[in-house]
């Protein structure tokens, strides 16, 4: 089977890093055709610079890095320099990146690629707020229909939110686009903190990535040495959630995950939930399902899978 053809749009972020990382160990399954960015976790000159930190360490510099939108549709940024650190990359020393910025815009870049792809052999694969993916649609209606799938890290229920009572942080900074993205009609895969909080980084999954012993390994230990200290104290866990690596993992062993296809709607008008999925979980309404919402993962497979993967690094 050839390896399937993906865009990863972030906003590095330590477990976007990681997410980024899983994706590169693995070219006989996944073909990254870029790395498009996008304001979220730090600000944009951030999330660019921390992406190239990514393909570096990994050694595939020649993985294009396109910088996207600096700000949502239309709201001020919220940034998460409180979980990330300052740079969003804090924890391991690493050097400044030398490989150049692509210098098409993000949202170009997504436009003009699924165009010239054969329609249904591109997926998109958000790890941070939407406002790339929204922006693309809306420039380019067409490519609605070109794209295979979305499968993206965001939003919540049973865990309700981690930026606010009822928000996922990544939903929450642009509400606007998700609710763009959910009401596109895409194949839409969504992994919530109701699944991403079963995928936690204990101990002793950590050691296992130090014991790597290789740049990669080690930096990844480091980077959760620094991510987890905000999770276990916010809810009392024994490490911190590895979000945005679901994503990756989704497309590489999918029989790791379950959920239902359900329809969620995203709040955009409530002061109160603002940026909350309503997901309806248990068809209490006549609304079309329009996305797969997992919500349990076989955590010890996932972790198998990433310290398998990143030893090849």
């Amino acid at each position: 089977m050839p390896a399937r053809k993906i865009i990863i749009d972030t906003d590095p972020g330590q477990d976007d890093a990681v997410a980024i990382l899983l994706a590169l160990s693995s070219p006989e399954q996944i073909e990254i055709l870029g790395l498009t960015t996008v304001a979220g976790n730090v600000p944009l000159d951030l999330t660019t610079r921390n992406a190239r930190i990514v393909c570096e360490l990994a050694g595939r510099t020649d993985v294009g890095v396109y910088a996207g939108c600096d700000r949502p549709l239309g709201r001020d940024l919220v940034t998460a320099e409180h979980v990330h650190g300052k740079t969003g990359l804090d924890g391991p020393k690493l050097p400044e990146p030398t490989m150049e910025i692509a210098p098409e815009h993000a949202v170009d870049f997504i436009v003009e690629t699924l165009r010239k792809e054969p329609a249904g052999t591109v997926t998109l694969c958000p790890l941070g707020p939407l406002t790339n993916i929204a922006t693309a649609l809306q420039k380019a209606p067409d490519i609605g229909e070109k794209i295979q799938e979305i499968v993206l890290m965001g939003g919540a229920y049973f865990e309700v939110g981690n930026i606010t009572p009822t928000a996922e942080f990544n939903i929450y900074v642009d509400p606007e686009a998700a609710d763009i993205v959910f009401k596109s009609g895409i194949k839409i895969t969504v992994m919530p903190l109701d699944v991403t909080h079963k995928a936690l980084v204990t101990k002793e999954r950590n050691d296992a990535f130090r014991a790597l012993g290789t740049p990669v390994g080690v930096a990844v230990a480091e980077m959760t040495d620094f991510f987890e200290r905000f999770d276990k104290e916010k809810y009392g866990s024994t490490g911190a959630p590895l979000h945005d690596p679901c994503v990756t993992a989704y497309l590489l062993q999918p029989e790791l995950f379950s959920g239902r296809h359900i329809n969620v709607e995203i709040e955009t008008v409530s002061e109160l939930t603002l940026g909350m999925t309503v997901a309806d979980w248990w068809g209490v309404t006549d609304r079309k399902a329009n996305a797969t919402f997992i919500g349990d993962i076989d955590a010890d497979g996932f972790f198998a899978l990433l310290t398998e993967r990143l030893a090849r690094l």
